[in-house]
């Protein structure tokens, strides 16, 4: 198992009361990956996560990436929600 730390901003960080969580996920999982065992957390982490919109903006160790990025040991992905208004 690899360690990640998993950081919530705005939106996010709102709806689901928390600014971080650290989780062990297999070594080879790619964002995706994490996206599906965050959205089997419960129905508000289910919405935000299942699917994985492709308007959530994803960055791992403070670089914006896809998806489909691979995950290694103590890296940190951040989670930032769509940008809307005027």
């Amino acid at each position: 198992m690899i360690s990640v730390k998993v950081v919530f901003f705005a939106s996010f960080k709102e709806t689901l009361g928390r600014a971080e969580l650290h989780l062990e996920i297999n070594p080879g999982s790619s964002i995706q990956d994490l996206c599906d065992l965050l959205a089997e957390k419960g129905d508000l982490w289910h919405e935000l996560f299942s699917g994985a919109k492709n308007n959530v903006k994803i960055a791992c160790n403070q670089q914006m990436v896809e998806i489909t990025n691979l995950l290694k040991n103590d890296d940190e992905v951040a989670f930032f929600p769509p940008v809307t208004g005027g």
